[in-house]
């Protein structure tokens, strides 16, 4: 399946929230999630927010409402249980950022900010969010069973780390895809991973140790990894 394609397929049941009242914001916003594959609405006070049913999958929230203040609209859809929320505000301060955070907020975009870096965050979370379905992912010699958390290759129990399996599951969740390295940490870690990106490089040596297989883990220079060899 094209990379496009199994994006399309994976973002159709997702509802996207934009919580914006400037226009100009909003309006390109829903525009650009909707190209993107997902179903997008938006709203541009709290208030509507809270009355919107079915709960969305993501809300994208801004903190300066003209109703509310945005870490309480925050506050109260976590308490919907709104599976994901990302505030997305020109207030950078730490304080903002703490504050919207300790609310229930699962990541955190200062305005101005590029649609492509949202819909990785977007990603990111529902990632989180919605698990992916428990099933046996099969590349070649190896399975991974996601539910389980087992991996075997031909046949045999590989013991991994839990940071190992979760990279090894994002990088069979599409098998032959280059995975970049921002979107394993994203996957392995989380969205707000600051530390070096030197660690994923060890991860994967020892990973590769581990399955034994030569090339099944393969590098992509300045791309980042996908799972090879299958044949």
């Amino acid at each position: 399946m094209a990379q496009g394609t199994a994006l399309q397929a994976a973002q159709d049941a997702f509802r996207v929230l934009v919580v914006e009242d400037d226009p100009g914001i909003g309006g390109p916003l829903v525009r650009g999630l909707r190209r993107a594959g997902y179903e997008a609405s938006g709203v541009t006070t709290g208030r509507a927010a809270l009355a919107v049913t079915p709960a969305p999958d993501v809300v994208l929230l801004d903190l300066g409402l003209p109703d509310m203040d945005g870490v309480e609209v925050c506050r109260l859809l976590r308490r919907r249980s709104v599976p994901a929320i990302i505030v997305v505000t020109a207030r950078g301060e730490e304080g903002d950022r703490v504050a919207a955070l300790d609310e229930g907020a699962d990541d955190y975009v200062v305005k101005p900010f590029g649609l492509a870096e949202l819909l990785a965050r977007i990603r990111a979370v529902l990632r989180r969010a919605r698990p992916q379905e428990s099933r046996a992912l099969v590349h070649g010699p190896l399975t991974v069973n996601t539910r389980a958390r087992r991996v075997t290759v031909g046949g045999r129990e590989i013991a991994l780390t839990p940071k190992e399996f979760d990279i090894l599951r994002c990088l069979a969740a599409d098998a032959g895809r280059v995975v970049s390295r921002q979107e394993i940490l994203e996957t392995a870690w989380d969205a707000h991973w600051y530390g070096p990106t030197k660690v994923l490089d060890v991860h994967i040596a020892a990973l590769r140790r581990k399955l034994g297989v030569p090339g099944l883990v393969e590098t992509v220079y300045g791309r980042g990894f996908r799972l090879a060899g299958s044949d």
